[in-house]
């Protein structure tokens, strides 16, 4: 549930005309490939050469090996945290990262928007996977882009059509100002909209008449 939702977040953002920064994964794939060549060429040198003539060179590589990956690993869970998607549009930065406890069906947000000279607003989303999955286990796209547009302000500018302020589940909002003062704001409502399973029932009904 959590990746089909992950994967669905950035293709409706970029349908919107957010564009994407590929950074954080272009690194990660870096850091990767590099440690599957040094892999990959060490076990050819030892192949072709023999363990004498190699030894000192797998040392090192054994080495950077590790380094390779010790960077890898807090490339991933120090920098990237969870993010799936970082953008911009208009001059408005946003930064979006998920999350899921386990076994607990909630799916998780944090979000980081920035526009230029004023200041950063940090919002925290929740909502369960079954506003947007349907009763047969099918992504139902609507009710999850509605549920973006209406949470977060940015997005809602790109998609006015689909805002509903009928929609929120949880939502915190922290604001910093150049001086590094915040403020919170937390707000929880019961969703009345019809959701996936309403939907579902709905198609299966026209389908039996």
């Amino acid at each position: 549930l959590k990746n089909t939702t992950d994967d669905a977040l950035p293709r409706y953002l970029t349908s919107l005309k957010f564009k994407q920064s590929h950074i954080l994964a272009d690194v990660r794939l870096g850091l990767g490939y590099a440690a599957v060549t040094i892999s990959g060429v060490t076990f050819y040198a030892d192949y072709r050469l023999g363990w004498d003539a190699t030894k000192s060179w797998t040392l090192w590589a054994v080495i950077a090996y590790f380094i390779i990956n010790g960077a890898l690993t807090y490339w991933i869970w120090g920098i990237e945290k969870g993010k799936i998607f970082t953008g911009q549009t208009n001059n408005c930065f946003i930064s979006i990262a998920s999350s899921v406890t386990k076994h607990k069906p909630i799916y998780s947000l944090k979000v980081r928007c920035s526009r230029s000279g004023s200041d950063i607003e940090m919002l925290s989303l929740s909502a369960p996977f079954t506003r947007w999955f349907d009763s047969d286990g099918y992504f139902v796209p609507i009710p999850f882009q509605r549920w973006l547009a209406s949470e977060i302000p940015l997005v809602g500018e790109a998609d006015p059509l689909k805002v509903d302020s009928r929609s929120a589940d949880y939502r915190s909002t922290e604001s910093v100002d150049a001086q590094g003062t915040s403020s919170t704001h937390t707000s929880a409502q019961a969703s009345t909209g019809e959701g996936p399973e309403l939907a579902a029932r709905s198609r299966k009904s026209k389908r039996s008449a």
